[in-house]
């Protein structure tokens, strides 16, 4: 009896081992660690179409984390949408000409922002805005584009 009740102990053991190694998994694929403290400034950008971009997700510079996605708003004016970033302060020379490009990465499409730096030697201030933006690709506007510019030319044996 002694032995049974061991086993079931360190299975019931292992078994919670692997639900908190799961939870810290979760986390970390989910963006919700790495947070940037009170030293950073935010930057805001325009889009017009930002696909599945998400807030949290990461702003890098040359493929390095520089900072994360804090808002993302529709402008009613404009019919744009607004995301604001939040830029660590180790990064405050960003020129004022970067571009802001969304991009894709990874098997399960999670999008975030990368930033181009120009060669303007002024940086961009606290709550300026990135003028050059380059919205998301849709891969279902692509597809149709295509699907369409092949039924234009006819059938040109496939």
């Amino acid at each position: 009896m002694q032995s049974n009740r061991t086993i079931e102990v360190m299975v019931g053991t292992f078994i919670l081992a692997g639900l908190v190694a799961l939870f810290f998994l979760a986390i970390r694929v989910s963006n919700f660690s790495g947070e940037l403290g009170s030293d950073s400034y935010p930057l805001t950008a325009r889009f017009d179409n930002v696909g599945g971009l998400t807030e949290r997700a990461k702003v890098t510079i040359a493929g390095v984390r520089v900072g994360r996605v804090e808002s993302i708003r529709f402008d009613p004016a404009t019919f744009e949408a607004v995301v604001t970033l939040r830029i660590d302060n180790r990064y405050n020379q960003i020129p004022d000409d970067t571009f802001a490009k969304i991009y894709t990465a990874g098997l399960l499409g999670e999008q975030y922002i990368g930033l181009d730096p120009g060669g303007s030697p002024f940086p961009l201030k606290p709550g300026e805005e990135v003028v050059y933006t380059q919205s998301a690709l849709v891969l279902e506007d692509m597809i149709s584009q295509f699907l369409f510019s092949k039924a234009e030319g006819g059938s040109s044996g496939f």
